[in-house]
């Protein structure tokens, strides 16, 4: 299929436009740059533009030809949420109905979205299920979460086949250690652990050690970057037009901050400096996937299912890319 990956130059947009490259379909980003990076994918793969700008997906759509959309376009900060909800609303709410108003337009009926665990909220037991409730407590959980409703109403009414991909914390690089996460604000555990061994930051910062876990630190579920674009390619090719379906994509595995410090000492070979400091509003000690859904429906199975393994291909990229895709001025 002919593909419109709308943030497609970002960390897990361009991960899965390599993935569908290599899988049989032909995948163009739309990216306006400001958080990917247009190193990430193939120059004549790539079309500058602003989804919130009215006419641009429409134009994207119809220049590509495009049967299916991906969209990984959104702001994806909990505490940037508490601080600016604004934002969040813009872009997170008002850009997928943009996107979706165009799809109607140009007759393309397939979205595959990036939703997120933060539409859970803190939740009453783990591991989390589809049908777990979803009560998010930040905007950033609120936006994907109304954008899901959206969705959904916009399938049942106008015959759109949508499938929202509830990602736990996406991790990883490529295993050829050619591309891998690199953003203007680093917000995700991995890569800044292993920027104190590269020299890009002093230490680690741990928020907080008293959670109600086995060594007091956040418990998340690391998903690697090619199993989530397999996910991607599994439901693209499998929804049906008028359905809605919802998945949770992670490994059904725990690792807590702590684990994850001492997983990137392993890889590096090194002790790693970390602080710690006051815990972060809005952060639930621990959030673990049920993947039984998606496995069983769509014959989803990730390969790599511990943190070690995970962490030894971001390793990798950092180690030959020190200095990230060198296109941003970082924000830590």
């Amino acid at each position: 299929m002919r593909v419109l990956l709308i943030g497609g130059a970002g960390y897990v947009g361009s991960a899965c436009l390599r993935w569908l490259l290599t899988h049989g379909h032909d995948p163009v980003a739309l990216d306006n740059l400001s958080e990917g990076n247009a190193g990430a994918v193939p120059p004549d793969r790539l079309i500058r533009g602003d989804l919130l700008e009215p006419g641009v997906v429409a134009r994207a759509l119809a220049d590509t030809g495009a049967e299916a959309v991906m969209h990984f376009a959104a702001a994806a900060s909990v505490p940037e949420s508490i601080k600016d909800p604004d934002f969040y609303y813009d872009l997170n709410v008002l850009g997928v109905k943009r996107i979706l108003d165009a799809m109607r337009d140009q007759g393309v009926w397939r979205i595959v979205f990036s939703s997120t665990c933060a539409t859970y909220g803190p939740p009453d037991a783990v591991p989390i299920t589809e049908g777990t409730p979803q009560r998010p407590t930040v905007p950033y959980g609120r936006t994907k979460l109304a954008a899901e409703h959206m969705i959904r109403d916009y399938c049942r009414a106008y015959d759109l086949g949508g499938v929202m991909l509830r990602y736990f914390n996406a991790s990883g690089a490529d295993p050829d250690a050619r591309h891998g996460e690199d953003r203007v604000r680093e917000v995700h555990l991995i890569p800044l652990t292993l920027y104190v061994p590269l020299g890009r930051r002093d230490k680690l910062r741990i928020f907080g050690d008293d959670f109600p876990t086995p060594d007091g630190t956040c418990v998340r579920d690391y998903i690697h970057n090619d199993d989530l674009a397999h996910a991607h390619q599994l439901a693209m090719e499998q929804v049906r037009p008028g359905e809605a379906r919802m998945y949770n994509v992670g490994t059904g595995n725990g690792a807590s901050v702590k684990q994850v410090h001492a997983a990137c000492e392993r890889a590096v070979g090194a002790p790693i400096p970390f602080e710690i400091q006051a815990p972060r509003p809005g952060d639930p000690p621990e959030l673990v996937a049920s993947s039984d859904k998606i496995r069983r429906e769509l014959g989803w199975q990730p390969r790599y299912t511990h943190i070690d393994d995970i962490v030894a291909t971001a390793w990798a990229w950092h180690k030959a890319h020190p200095e990230g895709y060198g296109e941003h001025e970082h924000v830590f």
